[in-house]
């Protein structure tokens, strides 16, 4: 780029371009030849060679090498979240009487900070809309947190209810129960393995609630939610149970003959874990009653020793342990 020409000098860094027209010749050659390297951040002579300036900014590394680093938005605001209503764009104002270089304010100034603040408060949720997200993603955060779901969840539950508000779909039906079905729906579609009892016991809303308000998601935003496995259950079960490594590569066992015998159809997925976990409890004798069974499953005791019956008749004589 030779610096004489004025479409190449509105290229250069604004900060130095006063500096780049006071230096319009070599100083060693005398050449007006200047050329602007970026990968190397100088201004050069291209007759000789010398390098007039090295503290160029080089904008390429500035702004970010390529597009996808653009898109990450470097030294900029916090990343957006489905979380917050606004996505996290927002104004803070600060409550202290200070300014940015940490000095008190005088008492005309706090005064327009008052005003400030309380006009940001007032048009921070605008509408029933807004307010209504508002309230809905506090309560899916506060079940989150009680259930200690991952963030994932999280962020994929606030991005259900807010597809549910631009489809008109929480008109005449309960905020908290289409909050919370849409946090089961995270679950279900991230593959993480909780029972609707589970849900409704975190959130205080009823599992018939939460059940009803699922299926109308499911049916109204067209998602095609797989049925869970119970392979998806053993971990759990088996950190709740505090069991050996062996109980678990015995359950596997159960449960991979179990599916071939298609005994896993139509049956709750947390049940026939807990009966192969009995199961495989009793053969390295290491059993449990079938009343702790249940209780760490939270499935009734009928139930497991139903389960437990249809694996010992039809599976016990074909695994080999």
């Amino acid at each position: 780029m030779v610096k004489d020409s004025d479409d190449e000098l509105s290229e250069i860094d604004p900060i130095l371009k006063a500096e780049v027209l006071e230096t319009q010749k070599c100083p060693s050659c005398g050449s007006t030849r200047l050329m602007r390297d970026d990968e190397r951040a100088e201004i050069c002579c291209m007759d000789c060679g010398f390098t007039v300036n090295q503290e160029t900014v080089d904008e390429k590394h500035k702004k970010g090498v390529n597009e996808e680093q653009k898109s990450k938005r470097t030294k900029t605001n916090a990343p957006l979240t489905f979380t917050i209503h606004n996505k996290g764009l927002t104004t803070v104002i600060d409550w202290h009487n200070r300014d940015n270089r940490v000095e008190n304010l005088s008492s005309g100034q706090k005064t327009k900070v008052y005003h400030l603040c309380k006009w940001q408060r007032r048009i921070k949720i605008p509408g029933s809309t807004e307010r209504n997200l508002t309230y809905a993603l506090s309560e899916i955060t506060k079940t989150a947190n009680t259930l200690k779901l991952p963030k994932n969840i999280l962020e994929t539950a606030s991005d259900i209810y807010q597809k549910a508000i631009k489809e008109h779909l929480i008109n005449g039906r309960s905020i908290r129960g289409i909050a919370i079905a849409s946090l089961y729906l995270a679950c279900r579609q991230c593959e993480l393995p909780k029972t609707l009892d589970e849900i409704a016991h975190a959130s205080a809303v009823s599992k018939k609630e939460v059940g009803k308000s699922y299926r109308f998601l499911i049916k109204k935003l067209d998602y095609a939610i797989p049925p869970l496995q119970p392979s998806q259950y053993i971990i759990k079960f088996s950190n709740k149970a505090d069991v050996q490594r062996k109980v678990e590569d015995i359950i596997h066992k159960i449960l991979a003959a179990a599916k071939d015998s298609r005994l896993v159809v139509g049956r709750n997925p947390s049940g026939v874990v807990a009966a192969a976990g009995y199961i495989a409890l009793v053969l390295i004798d290491e059993s449990k009653s079938l009343k702790e069974i249940a209780g760490i499953a939270q499935i009734n005791e009928v139930t497991i020793g139903n389960r437990y019956k249809e694996l010992v008749e039809q599976l016990m004589f074909e695994i080999s342990l």
